[in-house]
């Protein structure tokens, strides 16, 4: 008897929950469509302005790409800012690319106090040619690449110093 008790109540229980579920039908027009904004320049100041080399000619360009995640990108910093304060009557321009977001950037920012022009990368480092970070790359005043580091550096070194004021 109590076996066909429990065989009626899982029957029960199965019939119950096979119940056939009502189709909801969303209306078009509460349909929301989410457009997430993707830069179409190769860099963006950290208030999201697109910003490219080019806009730079006339300047020579000090270009590292780092990431927050970067010990040696972190450890050459202070070297930079000092580097930075030396070559600021040469023409130079000090830029600092990140392929991580705005916000995260920022708060590095924030949280480290660097004294640096911080920009977000929106490309790809491969198409850079850039397997390991840092990565620094020196422009001249007509937009040629023409020198490359790869690695941590002591920036404010004499020789370093030297070797960057060279630039043609």
């Amino acid at each position: 008897m109590h076996l066909r008790i429990v065989c009626f109540l899982v029957l029960g229980v199965v019939l119950v929950s096979c119940k056939e579920e009502k189709t909801k039908i969303v209306e078009p027009e509460a349909i929301e469509v989410v457009v997430e904004k993707v830069s179409t320049s190769t860099y963006e100041d950290l208030e999201g302005n697109p910003i490219e080399l080019s806009d730079y000619k006339g300047k020579r360009v000090l270009l590292n790409y780092w990431a927050t995640w970067c010990r040696p990108c972190i450890e050459e910093m202070p070297d930079m800012e000092k580097a930075q304060t030396i070559l600021e009557k040469d023409n130079y321009v000090f830029l600092f690319a990140s392929d991580q977001s705005i916000d995260k950037i920022n708060k590095f920012k924030e949280a480290r106090g660097f004294q640096l022009d911080f920009i977000k990368f929106n490309g790809i480092y491969a198409e850079e040619n850039v397997s390991a970070l840092p990565a620094t790359f020196i422009y001249n005043e007509v937009g040629g690449q023409v020198l490359r580091f790869d690695g941590g550096l002591k920036w404010d070194s004499p020789e370093m110093i030297e070797k960057l004021r060279a630039v043609q």
